[in-house]
C-alpha cells in the first residue's frame, strides 16, 4: 500500500464554522478604546477654541483694567473706554475703516455675484480660463504684491487724470479687488447647488432671463450672499497690508493707526475700541446665522408642504 493511501483525507469544514470570523489577533487590537477617542476628541476641539478665542478674552478683561502696564491687573476701571471717546485719532480712523468695510462688501458682493453666475452658467466662452485664474489670482497671491501694485497702478492713473488722489478711493478699491474673489468663492459654490430646472421651470412659465434671477435665483442664494457679506465686511475692516500701501493723508484707517501705536507700546485704550468692535461683529454674526436658521427652516418647511399637497 502507498503512502498516498495512509494520508489523511481533508474534510471540508462545516458551513457555519466558514462563516464565522476569524478571532482578531492580539497585534491587531485597538490601542485604545471608544471613550479613549471620545475624550481626546473633546479636549482637542476645547484646546483649539481656547487657542483661537482665549486672547480675544484676555484682550476684553484687560480693556477693564485700571493699570496702564498689559501683564498687571491694576483694578477694575472703565477709564479707558471715557479716554477713547475723546481720541479723535482712533475713532475717525475706526469710522473710515467702517465705510470703507461697508462699501468694500457690498461691492463684492455685486461684482462677485455678477463673477459666479458667469462660471456656473456660461461653461465655454473666449476667455474662461484667464478670467478664472483673475479671479483666483487675489486668493493666492501674497497681500504685499497686491498693495504694491494697485499702488504702482492708482499713482500712474492719478498723475495720468488727477484722479483718484490717495486716500478712501484708493483703499475701497484695493479691497474691493480682494473681496471680490471672496465672494465669488463662497456665491459661486452656492450656485452650483441649485436645481436647474427651477430656472427653466419660470423661463418655461414665460419669465424672462431677468425676471428668473430676480424672482428664483436672487431668493435661493440669498443666504450665501449674507455670508459674502459679512465675510468680504471683516476682511476689510482688519486689512493692514495693503491698506499701509494705499492710504493718504487724513485717510488712515483704524488697523493702521493700531499697528502704527504698537511700535511705541499699545495704549489700554487698543483694548477697549477692539472690545467694542469684537462685540459689534459677534452680535452682527449673531443675529446674521439666527436669520438663516429660521430661513432654512422656513424653507424645509414650504418644500415638505409643497411635497404633501403634490402626494
Amino acid at each position: 500500500m502507498s503512502a498516498l493511501e495512509h494520508a489523511p483525507v481533508a474534510r471540508p469544514a462545516p458551513r457555519g464554522d466558514m462563516d464565522r470570523p476569524a478571532p482578531m489577533s492580539r497585534g491587531r487590537k485597538a490601542i485604545f478604546g471608544a471613550d479613549f477617542a471620545r475624550w481626546f476628541g473633546r479636549a482637542w476641539l476645547a484646546g483649539g477654541y481656547a487657542f483661537l478665542y482665549l486672547p480675544m478674552l484676555t484682550l476684553i478683561v484687560y480693556s477693564f483694567n485700571h493699570s496702564r502696564l498689559p501683564s498687571q491687573w491694576g483694578g477694575f476701571s472703565l477709564e479707558w473706554y471715557a479716554k477713547l471717546a475723546g481720541d479723535t485719532e482712533i475713532i475717525n480712523g475706526l469710522k473710515l475703516s467702517l465705510k470703507i468695510a461697508f462699501l468694500s462688501a457690498t461691492g463684492s458682493i455685486i461684482l462677485g455675484t455678477m463673477a459666479a453666475f458667469t462660471l456656473v452658467k456660461y461653461k465655454r466662452f473666449t476667455g474662461r480660463t484667464f478670467f478664472t485664474g483673475m479671479i483666483n489670482a487675489p486668493l493666492v497671491m501674497p497681500e504685499v504684491i497686491q498693495g504694491l501694485s494697485l499702488l504702482l497702478m492708482l499713482v500712474a492713473i492719478q498723475r495720468a487724470i488727477g484722479f483718484p488722489e490717495r486716500g478712501l478711493v484708493t483703499i475701497w478699491l484695493g479691497h474691493l479687488v480682494l473681496g471680490m474673489s471672496y465672494a465669488t468663492v463662497v456665491v459661486q459654490a452656492r450656485l452650483r447647488t441649485l436645481n436647474p430646472q427651477l430656472e427653466e421651470a419660470a423661463m418655461n412659465l414665460g419669465a424672462r432671463p431677468w425676471q428668473v434671477f430676480t424672482l428664483v435665483t436672487l431668493p435661493m442664494i440669498t443666504q450665501s450672499l449674507v455670508s459674502a457679506w459679512l465675510l468680504t465686511f471683516s476682511l476689510s475692516l482688519d486689512d493692514v497690508v495693503v491698506s499701509a500701501f494705499l492710504n493718504g493723508p487724513g485717510a488712515t484707517p483704524m488697523p493702521i493707526v493700531i499697528f502704527s501705536r504698537a511700535r511705541l507700546g499699545l495704549d489700554p485704550s487698543v483694548n477697549a475700541v477692539a472690545t467694542v468692535i469684537i462685540v459689534v461683529v459677534a452680535t452682527a454674526v449673531a443675529l446674521a446665522s439666527i436669520w438663516v436658521a429660521r430661513n432654512e427652516r422656513r424653507r424645509a418647511a414650504e418644500i415638505s408642504a409643497a411635497q404633501r399637497d403634490d402626494s
